[in-house]
């Protein structure tokens, strides 16, 4: 059935772009928002309606909002804002972040900053005790980067937990950021309960445009709140986004990102779709269980495992390289992928190794990822897919 149904296409790589929400059709606001004519007055209405909008579903205060061009910006903003601090001690990011933070961290190495890495468990995972561990290494932390959900396996950190221990500690606040990139509207998250610093989201994630991200950041030092305080971002312009973000702004895209907000993360929506999604994984998640030459990555993954993303798997097949199995697919037509899509360029898989996952095992792994219009008949014609091409590879 697969196999004579080449033209029907099954997309399983949600995590790299969910698929357009079509019904989400903002109005247009051609005005520069700057401007003080009445179309620029129009512009600055619809953008701050737009930030009102998306902190109302988020439960932040709407000057928590700033609008930028992507999640991979959203996380370099509050990175570099550590950079020109004289004594502004080091910034730590998990082994298995985002290589928007990654690759930054590097760089930001090379230009004269301390640095570290937190240590992540054999599920890809910070855990209170690995980043106790790390502080303990490092007595200068200022900064430290850990996302809410991995891009590439799914993995869950326990963010209140985490920010609670930095919060807990002796000495200079730290600075928590967060990427919830792959958290937003898939599972339920809570700003100002986790007590977060600074968060980065996107919005082609949730069935939005590209060109469009968020950026949370958290207000100066309140009382009884140990926080880092506001941040001096590094580029400088025309002053938008409270000189957070220069550049005309994107009108249309904040509103068409706050219509998805709206329409996927509210928590009611979520609470709602993670069952039915969980359920629909499950079914996957069983069926590659039975398959001999099938792996999880992690191995200890099991069903209704809420410490992971119903919406993410990594799995290897025996002796089928990961970029093999995705081409074989894509010829069946569907799409998968072999981690992140902002690396695909490279063979290599750092978030993996960082697992203590076996170099062989690692290049057979290949990502799966499901969204909201994902159906069972699609599962199903996943797996026959893949009992199809085991036959031949």
């Amino acid at each position: 059935m697969v196999l004579n149904n080449s033209n029907e296409r099954h997309y399983f790589d949600w995590a790299a772009t969910a698929i357009p929400d079509s019904s989400i059709d903002p109005p247009a606001a051609f005005g520069n928002p700057s401007s003080a004519h009445k179309e620029g007055r129009m512009a600055r209405e619809a953008l701050e309606a737009a930030r009102s909008r998306c902190a109302a579903i988020l439960g932040v205060a709407p000057e928590t909002i700033y609008f930028t061009s992507g999640g991979s910006e959203s996380n370099c903003i509050p990175l570099y804002a550590h950079l020109p601090r004289q004594g502004g001690g080091r910034i730590i990011a998990s082994a298995a972040e985002h290589s928007s933070v990654r690759e930054n961290v590097k760089t930001l190495e090379r230009l004269g900053k301390a640095v570290g890495i937190i240590p992540i468990d054999s599920s890809g995972r910070v855990t209170p005790a690995l980043l106790a561990k790390t502080l303990e290494k490092y007595g200068d932390v200022r900064c430290a980067a850990i996302m809410a959900v991995n891009n590439e396996t799914g993995t869950i950190n326990d963010m209140a937990a985490l920010s609670k221990l930095l919060r807990g500690r002796d000495g200079p606040p730290i600075h928590l950021h967060c990427d919830m990139v792959q958290a937003v509207g898939k599972i339920p998250i809570d700003l100002a309960g986790w007590d977060i610093d600074s968060a980065s989201m996107s919005a082609h994630k949730i069935g939005g445009p590209r060109g469009i991200g968020l950026l949370y950041l958290r207000r100066p030092q309140t009382k009884g709140l140990r926080t880092s305080g506001s941040l001096e971002a590094l580029c400088s312009g025309g002053g938008q986004e409270k000189n957070i973000r220069p550049g005309t702004e994107n009108v249309s895209g904040a509103l068409a990102f706050a219509a998805c907000l709206e329409q996927y993360a509210a928590p009611a929506r979520i609470s709602i779709d993670i069952e039915q999604v969980r359920r629909r994984w499950n079914k996957l998640l069983s069926a590659f269980k039975t398959i001999e030459r099938c792996r999880l990555i992690p191995t200890e993954r099991e069903l209704d495992d809420k410490t992971f993303s119903p919406y993410i798997v990594q799995a290897a097949f025996k002796d089928i390289p990961g970029e093999v199995m995705a081409r074989a697919l894509d010829d069946l037509g569907f799409a998968v992928s072999t981690g992140s899509a902002c690396t695909s360029a490279s063979p290599d898989r750092p978030v993996l190794a960082a697992m203590g996952i076996a170099d062989d095992l690692s290049l057979e792994g290949i990502r799966v990822s499901q969204g909201w219009s994902t159906t069972d008949e699609e599962i199903e014609l996943l797996l026959e897919a893949i009992a199809e091409v085991l036959k031949f590879l």
